[in-house]
């Protein structure tokens, strides 16, 4: 007698990225070493998403790991044309309060993104809508991958608590991309540069 088992790969097409802000990790300008390293990084694990069959990275703005993953999406795309940008922002107005450096980087991901939409069409009014567009996400991506660290806590950490609770009641991957993780790709990294020498 043969078992019929129905076994489903699950694929991850639409993957929401966050993690700390840029102040967080103390990266205060586009030449921090510690930068280049985090984008690489980043390109490693998105190339890894899109082999398995990721086709649209969503992004809510935020300065710090969301803008650089989206400056990263934007520099795959050239070998990777299918896969897609989106940008959900929370309110209207989103960058208003930030530098002009800031707001720069925004407006060039902003411009090349392949979607744009708000959760609420107001400016900011109350905590309610980072909350709502943070539900919003959850239940319209297949998982999240978060550069965030349950020991060293940071603002992230209200998405991440609330992918969890998703996760308990669905099929929802949330993948983190710890300090120590970063570091041992960093020293791969440095070890294979110093065998080619």
């Amino acid at each position: 007698m043969f078992l019929n088992i129905e076994w489903e790969e699950k694929f991850i097409k639409k993957l929401y990225v966050s993690g700390y802000r840029s102040y967080e990790v103390s990266v205060f300008a586009e030449d921090d070493p510690k930068l280049h390293y985090i984008k690489l990084y980043f390109e490693k694990r998105l190339i890894d998403y899109i082999h398995e069959g990721l086709e649209w990275v969503i992004i809510s703005g935020n300065i710090g790991t969301e803008l650089w993953m989206g400056e990263v999406v934007l520099k795959v795309k050239t070998d990777y044309p299918d896969l897609k940008l989106a940008v959900l922002l929370p309110f209207t107005n989103f960058q208003s309060n930030w530098n002009e450096k800031n707001q720069g980087l925004f407006n060039t991901i902003i411009e090349k993104a392949d979607y744009l939409n708000y959760t609420s069409n107001t400016d900011y009014q109350n905590p309610g809508q980072l909350k709502n567009n943070q539900e919003f996400i959850i239940r319209n991506t297949d998982g999240c991958l978060l550069f965030y660290d349950t020991e060293h806590e940071g603002k992230v950490k209200f998405f991440y608590e609330a992918a969890k609770r998703y996760q308990e009641m669905s099929t929802y991957e949330v993948d983190l991309i710890s300090f120590d993780e970063l570091q041992w790709f960093i020293t791969d990294l440095e070890e294979e540069q110093f065998d080619q020498i």
